[in-house]
C-alpha cells in the first residue's frame, strides 16, 4: 500500500487544520488508499457502510434504482470530493438506499466509518463540515428531482450534454445512448429519439458509441 499523501489530505479536508497533532496522526493511521477500477460498486445500499471515500482522482456516480430496475444519477463526484453516503449507517436520519459506483478508474482514500464517527462526535469543526456536506448533497438531489418532475426532456438532455462536455473538457462525448438513459432515469429509446431530433437540427452529430456537440449556442437555448 502506498504512503498517505499528507499534502493532498491537508488540502482536501477543510477541517484538517482544526485537528490536534494526535488527532491528525490517528486519522493518518486509519486512512487507507483504495484502487477502484471503473464499474466498481463501492456502496450497494444501506447494508454497506465502509466509510467515507475521498477521491484522489477518478469519477464516481451516486444513483438510485427503482423497483423496476430503472436508474437515475443523483450527482457525480470528482477529485477531492467526499462520498458521504458510503457511510450512511453513521447518519441515523438516512433511511433510503443509494448506490455508489466508479465511472472511471478511481483512486480514493477510505476513512472508516467508526473512525469518522469518533472524530465527528468529538470535533465541532468536523460536525459542522459534515452538516454542510450533507446539505450540499441533498441540494444536488433536489435539483435532479426538480429536473425530472418539472422539465421537458429536451431541456434535461441539453443540460446533461452540456454538463458531460464540461466534465470531459471536449464537445466529443464518448457516451452511449444506454448510458445517458441510465443517468437520466429514462428508456434508451427516448434518448435515441431526442438525440436524432437534435442531430436533424444540426445541434449534435451522432457516431457509434458517442455524441459530438456541433452547435453549443443552439444547445444552450434548450437548456
Amino acid at each position: 500500500m502506498r504512503e498517505i499523501d499528507r499534502e493532498f489530505i491537508e488540502g482536501a479536508l477543510p477541517f484538517w487544520k482544526e485537528l490536534r497533532p494526535e488527532e491528525k496522526q490517528r486519522l493518518e493511521e486509519g486512512i487507507s488508499l483504495r484502487q477502484l477500477p471503473a464499474g466498481t460498486v463501492i456502496h450497494g445500499g444501506t447494508g454497506d457502510c465502509d466509510g467515507l471515500f475521498l477521491l484522489r482522482h477518478g469519477q464516481v456516480r451516486v444513483f438510485i434504482v427503482s423497483e423496476g430496475g430503472k436508474e437515475i444519477t443523483l450527482y457525480r463526484l470528482f477529485e477531492r470530493d467526499i462520498c458521504i453516503f458510503s457511510a450512511s449507517c453513521a447518519f441515523k436520519n438516512i433511511s433510503f438506499d443509494v448506490m455508489v459506483e466508479t465511472v472511471k478508474d478511481t483512486e480514493a482514500y477510505l476513512i472508516p466509518t467508526w473512525l469518522y464517527q469518533e472524530f465527528q462526535h468529538k470535533s465541532l469543526p468536523i460536525s459542522e463540515y459534515t452538516n454542510q456536506l450533507m446539505a450540499s448533497r441533498f441540494s444536488d438531489v433536489m435539483w435532479i428531482m426538480e429536473q425530472t418532475l418539472f422539465m421537458s426532456f429536451d431541456r434535461r438532455l441539453a443540460l446533461f450534454l452540456l454538463e458531460q462536455s464540461n466534465i470531459e473538457g471536449s464537445d466529443r462525448l464518448p457516451i452511449t445512448h444506454d448510458t445517458i438513459a441510465r443517468h437520466m432515469g429514462t428508456a434508451r429509446e427516448v434518448v435515441t429519439r431526442m438525440l436524432k431530433y437534435f442531430a436533424a437540427e444540426g445541434i449534435v452529430e451522432l457516431f457509434r458509441g458517442g455524441v459530438v456537440i456541433k452547435d453549443r449556442k443552439k444547445l444552450l437555448t434548450y437548456s
